[in-house]
């Protein structure tokens, strides 16, 4: 994570404070989790994947002045990702939103060639 050039990054905070082995960053075209100490865990997510993104502010969290952003995403092996207890979360959603949009422009994808189809029919077949 330390090679890539990163729009923005934090960690989940404990009261507030930067105190845990999660970090989340933002680059160009992917979001990162990355937990862990001695074992590390990477997750990343396409930008362009991305399908939801939600805000979630509890009365502790306004409290210690932090938020979790929820990201739901088409990406097989990290449907969901949450930034918890990050700081600025409104700022934050508002820039993961703004690249996603960008990233979508950039490659033309429309919403139909982003969702997956459950059902596949022939153009000829009846839907009844």
């Amino acid at each position: 994570m330390d090679k890539l050039q990163f729009m923005w990054k934090d960690r989940k905070r404990i009261l507030g404070m930067p105190i845990t082995f999660t970090r989340y960053a933002l680059s160009e075209d992917r979001l990162f989790v990355e937990t862990g100490l001695l074992n590390m865990r990477q997750e990343e997510v396409i930008l362009y994947r991305v399908r939801d993104i939600s805000l979630k502010i509890s009365l502790g969290q306004r409290i210690f002045g932090v938020g979790s952003v929820l990201i739901q995403s088409s990406d097989k092996s990290t449907p969901v990702l949450e930034f918890r207890n990050i700081k600025r979360p409104r700022e934050v959603k508002e820039l993961i939103h703004q690249q996603v949009e960008e990233m979508k422009l950039e490659r033309r994808l429309r919403v139909g060639e982003i969702l997956e189809d459950d059902c596949e029919q022939d153009p000829g077949e009846e839907v009844e």
